[in-house]
């Protein structure tokens, strides 16, 4: 079983990454799970979901030692960084999130100009694309390619379509 959470603050795309990641994983056959948290702020109010992918059916949703935690914010980083089961992978927002920083050393830290790549690829909402392109490429939980076409499915049944959003996964995963 892999599980995921996904933080930040409501309006950066935290809770979309998490049903996209759901979506991509459900559309390959594996059972999932997704779970939202979030304040009654939304935009900008703090925000998180859970997410568990497995094989065989999930009991439960609650995730205690996370294997990849995607942080979009330093006060993701603050709140789920030592839940990280050793080994496990913290992508952080390197964009949003100051130098200098120290981190757990026994899990794989990643920094990810997030937002600087969506908006050099001209898709400044893109930045969770972005993450989930290096989710992607690092941790092998989905091809790139088969991904890119789960995400293109994903947002036209919601009836947005737009090809930048390849343009920030991709990025993502080039890292």
């Amino acid at each position: 079983m892999v599980e995921m959470i996904c933080a930040g603050f409501g309006g950066q795309g935290v809770l979309t990454t998490g049903l996209i990641v759901a979506h991509a994983a459900m559309m390959i056959g594996r059972e999932v799970t997704w779970y939202p948290s979030y304040g009654s702020e939304m935009r900008g109010g703090t925000a998180n979901c859970t997410i568990k992918i497995n094989d065989t059916p999930i009991a439960s949703p609650y995730s205690k030692h996370p294997d990849v935690v995607c942080a979009l914010n330093a006060p993701a980083i603050d709140k789920f960084e030592a839940a990280i089961k050793p080994g496990g992978y913290l992508f952080v927002n390197s964009s949003l999130v100051p130098d200098g920083r120290t981190y757990r050393s026994d899990i794989k830290v990643l920094k990810v100009p997030m937002s600087e790549i969506a908006a050099e690829q001209g898709n400044p909402k893109g930045a969770n694309l972005v993450l989930l392109g290096a989710v992607a490429s690092h941790t092998k939980l989905f091809d790139v390619d088969e991904l890119d076409r789960l995400i293109a499915e994903y947002f036209a049944k919601k009836g947005k379509v737009n090809p930048k959003n390849s343009a920030c996964l991709r990025a993502g995963a080039e890292l």
